[in-house]
């Protein structure tokens, strides 16, 4: 009897554990047999329950699993073909994990829904298999840096949506596959933007069929493996392409002459062949920054006189090329030039560089030719010229540094600590003088735009730029540091050591260290595209994680051991799963009123330390479901990283802005409190009002006015349909900048934004600024005043370099982002488009000799720019102080308001005056007769046009 009621309760009790778990069964059983086959699988691989149990590196929707991300996880094992059950799969990246081995298993082809296979850096070979063509979804393909053997498959070409296609640094061989009949080929690929074959095995020729003008190629990498014939001449009809290399090949015979056509090519890299004939004439090809030449058999000929016609040229590279005759001195004035390699050439007579020469040439190398002279001029150059083994330094005993090799620098660390901190147990400081274990890697770049490798500068804006991609994506990063650059040879042109350090603690835990490795394998970060190219990440072990428990070493043996003993004591846990459950339940209970700061918070009372709300109300959930229709998708008017927004209409009829925090973005429950507390205490017409909160269910909102013409952005981009003209645009300026300056100057306590830009500048029905989202805000008390050192935080593009640099925090690094509006207000752009920075185009551009100080084809044409608006010049000079690199060189924002006011005055405005503008568009507004942009029936919000939608952050 007994037994029976055992056997009894066991039964029941599985029958709730399945129900209760939230993994689909079949997708559990697959994730359990790869983790069988791995060791140091994470520590919270122990559950059965891995949507549920909230597995490390695995992502669901529903029950079913989606994504598996574990790069830098030190697995050690073999690819189950267990994994091809994962049938809703779309994401696997299991990057620099060394320890993987073995071959892909062929049923990998029955993941129809996957999009991204990410195995860069593993330890993976033998032949990739056919079936990899299968997969109809597939956009990122990465299996570069293996050891994959054969062919490339055929198959590959069946791949339609493919965008990224990365093969690289493999044993693969063989032909490059094209179509032919029924079989597919590579030339099917015409969507895909990148093409990485590199460090292969490759042979045989380049078939003419790869290339077609109906191609989407971006990069095109075959250097360094051993394909033989000629170019095809149909390479010149892809004219997206911007990087090719073929370089360390064997191909030979001549160039094609259409190579010229490539107008978009910017590094064409043909180093170390047996190419022949004459050099094609580049003329034309307006975008080359780089040409590497090097070491082919060319047509014995003098200088090209086409060089000088490549304005853009950074490096010329061609040693041992069979040139001869003298190198034309306006060839040296090329404003962009940095490097120049002729070594081993016949280049002859007397060396000529002219008096206007490029102010950024680092090297003229024309070592091994015949040169017998130099004309210097009297001039002591700033630059290496290097004439080692020419007659003008054999023929005669000379000192001249031109005929020594100059000596080579080196440092360790482009950003060393400010200060020396001493750190043990072998800790690293970090650039902000933090002991903390980082993790590490190496940035191989396959291509680069210049060639002055001694210019730090170059390597400070893509730390930086890392730097700020990690802040702006929320990953537990304070501060990253690059090595000072090597110079690889042909595979890689530059190698940075890099170090990432973590936040507020001394190490990563695994989801951290799977977050930043998977930046770099999925590709995500991009460098400053007008500098840097192409490039592959290695990523280092990690062996400090945060979760790892003292016995980090835990092999399948001994979880299956775990397993076992876990099984023998089910039997007596049973007894104990009823008192367990009362206890849980009462525990929980006391939690959920432990963690509601606001459980018995009386809004009435004011007295004490109970906080006081001015104005702000606790809406209930119930109340917010029936406002939204139940949050329904008709009512959804923007997400962001927050969560989403909703628009609301309450029992009077007035609309409001329901902000949804999602799980992952909720604050603690006191950090809420406190953030409703301070946005209480902020009034203002020009910021946006808090109307109140709901923190019930779990669930963190914030209620406020309904602001109907959107964002800012959306109006410059014409996303809204409003039409801005200069006094509108000033109009909007004096309002955002009254906001701001209330919260630095007038709010109690002051408040620094933190992440001003146009999408937190929204615009009522008469089209007054309102400057919104706090998420990011920073109030400061009475010991806080001049400076606080915090987190840095922000958005790209907006970041006060100042405040990223020191983490001092002031009312000048909004200042900043406000002169970054100014400058977008007045050019329609968004701060950083296309790799440009617009502070930075705007003081290249800039000439104050000039009329509209010669920015004519930077600013916005639907300002007006005809008439030339009054009052334009000043406003632009009025941004370039806020974006001054010292901060205590920018006004306050107390004097940028005042400046506006005089420049609204200057355009025959007056600054006190109440808009009356609407968002009707420019036709709407003109119907009918001549265009009245400040007429009262040009009100917007009547349903003519749908409310912009608002994009929190």
């Amino acid at each position: 009897m007994g037994s029976a009621i055992w056997s009894l309760l066991l039964v029941v009790f599985l029958q709730i554990y399945i129900i209760a778990a939230t993994t689909d069964a079949g997708d559990s059983t697959a994730l359990k047999s790869l983790a069988a086959e791995w060791e140091n699988v994470p520590p919270s691989w122990v559950g059965g329950d891995p949507c549920g149990d909230g597995w490390v590196g695995i992502s669901c929707t529903d029950s079913r699993v989606t994504s598996i991300i574990l790069p830098s996880m030190n697995l050690v094992g073999r690819l189950s073909g267990d994994i091809s059950t994962l049938s809703e799969l779309q994401q696997v990246d299991l990057s620099y994990n060394k320890g993987l081995t073995g071959s892909l298993p062929a049923s990998i082809g029955n993941l129809k829904n996957l999009t991204n296979l990410i195995l860069v850096g593993c330890g993976f070979n033998g032949p990739i298999p056919d079936a990899i063509g299968s997969l109809s979804q597939l956009k990122y393909l990465s299996l570069n840096s293996n050891g994959f053997t054969g062919p490339i498959p055929p198959s590959i070409g069946h791949l339609s949506n493919l965008v990224w296609l990365d093969l690289a640094d493999n044993q693969l061989e063989g032909p490059i596959p094209v179509s032919n009949g029924s079989a597919p080929g590579l030339d099917m690929l015409i969507h895909t933007k990148h093409f990485h074959f590199g460090k292969n095995k490759l042979s045989g020729q380049i078939p003419a069929q790869l290339f077609s003008s109906h191609m989407s190629l971006i990069h095109l990498l075959f250097e360094s493996n051993e394909l033989t014939g000629s170019l095809p001449s149909t390479l010149g009809l892809v004219q997206t392409l911007e990087v090719v290399h073929f370089d360390n090949n064997s191909l030979n015979g001549h160039l094609p002459l259409n190579l010229s056509s490539l107008l978009n090519v910017q590094d064409l890299s043909l180093s170390n062949n047996k190419l022949t004939g004459p050099l094609p004439d580049l003329t034309g090809m307006n975008s080359l920054n780089t040409l590497y030449l090097s070491n082919n058999s060319f047509d014995l000929a003098d200088v090209p006189s086409w060089f000088p016609a490549l304005q853009a040229l950074t490096t010329l590279m061609m040693e041992h090329t069979q040139l001869q005759g003298q190198v034309p001195a306006t060839f040296f004035e090329l404003p962009n030039l940095q490097t120049v390699v002729l070594k081993g050439n016949r280049l002859n007579g007397t060396l000529e560089i002219g008096p206007s020469f490029s102010n950024q040439l680092k090297t003229i190398d024309l070592q091994y030719n015949s040169i017998t002279g130099f004309n210097d001029r009297g001039r002591t150059y700033k630059f290496d010229i290097i004439l080692v083994d020419n007659p003008v330094c054999t023929a005669r005993e000379t000192t001249s540094t031109y005929c020594e090799l100059p000596p080579s620098n080196s440092s360790p660390y482009l950003t060393p600590p400010s200060k020396t901190c001493p750190c043990s147990s072998g800790q690293i400081s970090s650039p902000s003088c933090g002991c903390a274990y980082p993790y590490t890697g190496t940035l191989k770049f396959r291509a680069l735009l210049f060639s002055d490798f001694g210019n730090l500068t170059r390597y400070k804006e893509l730390e930086q730029s890392l730097g700020q991609f990690f802040l702006s994506h929320q990953l537990p990063v304070d501060s990253v540091s690059l090595s000072y650059p090597k110079r690889a040879s042909f595979e890689y042109r530059l190698l940075l050591d890099l170090a990432v350090f973590p936040s507020g603690q001394k190490s990563f835990n695994r989801t951290g260290i799977s977050m930043i490795a998977s930046v770099f394998s999925n590709q995500t970060f991009k460098p400053p595209k007008e500098l840097f190219g192409p490039y592959v990440f290695d990523g280092d072990e990690y062996e400090h994680f945060s979760d790892e428990p003292a016995n980090s070493k835990k092999s399948s043996i001994a979880i299956k051991i775990g397993a076992t003993a876990g099984a023998s004591v089910l039997f007596l846990l049973l007894v104990l799963v009823g008192i367990y459950a009362y206890r849980q339940k009462k525990r929980a209970e006391r939690a959920t009123k432990e963690s509601n700061p606001f459980a018995h918070w009386d809004s009435k009372k004011s007295s004490g330390s109970i906080p006081q709300l001015k104005g702000a109300r606790c809406f209930s959930f119930e109340e917010l479901k029936k406002y939204t229709n139940n949050f329904s998708e008709a009512n959804d008017i923007g997400s962001g990283g927050y969560g989403k927004v909703y628009r609301g209409t309450l029992p009077s009829g007035e609309l409001i802005a329901i902000k949804r925090a999602q799980q992952r973005s909720m604050q603690g429950g006191l950090e809420f409190k406190t953030e409703i507390e301070l946005l209480s205490r902020v009034h203002h017409k020009n910021v946006v009002s808090l109307l109140g909160f709901c923190f019930e269910r779990g669930e963190q909102m914030l209620i406020y006015e309904y602001v109907p013409n959107g964002s800012l952005s959306d109006s410059l981009s014409g996303k809204s349909g409003i039409r801005l003209d200069w006094t509108r645009r000033l109009k909007i300026t004096v309002g955002a900048a009254r906001g701001l300056a209330y919260l630095h100057e007038l709010a109690n306590p002051p408040i620094i934004h933190r992440d001003i830009k146009s999408t937190n500048i929204l615009l009522d029905e008469r089209l007054n600024a309102k400057v919104a989202d706090f998420g990011l805000s920073k109030p400061m008390g009475d010991s806080e005043k001049g400076h606080v050192t915090t987190q840095v935080k922000g958005t790209m593009g907006y970041l006060d370099p100042e405040y990223y640099m020191t983490q001092q925090l002031t009312e000048k690094s909004d200042v900043y982002s406000f002169g970054v509006l100014m400058l977008e207000i007045v050019t329609a752009r968004k701060p950083i488009e296309r790799g440009k920075y617009i502070v930075r185009e705007v003081r290249l551009a800039m000439d104050k000799t000039k009329s509209l100080y010669n920015l004519q084809e930077i600013l916005d044409a639907s300002i007006g720019l005809a008439a030339t608006p009054k009052g334009l010049e000043m406003f632009v000079d009025l941004a370039m102080s806020c974006v001054e690199e010292s901060g205590a060189n920018r006004p306050t924002m107390s004097e940028v308001v005042k400046e506006i006011e005089n420049i609204m005055q200057l355009a025959g405005m007056n600054p006190n005056a109440e808009s009356a503008s609407g968002s009707a568009t420019y036709e709407e507004a003109t119907k009918g007769g001549s265009l009245h942009p400040y007429s009262d029936d040009s009100f917007a919000y009547s349903g003519v046009f749908p409310a912009s939608k608002i994009e929190p952050q």
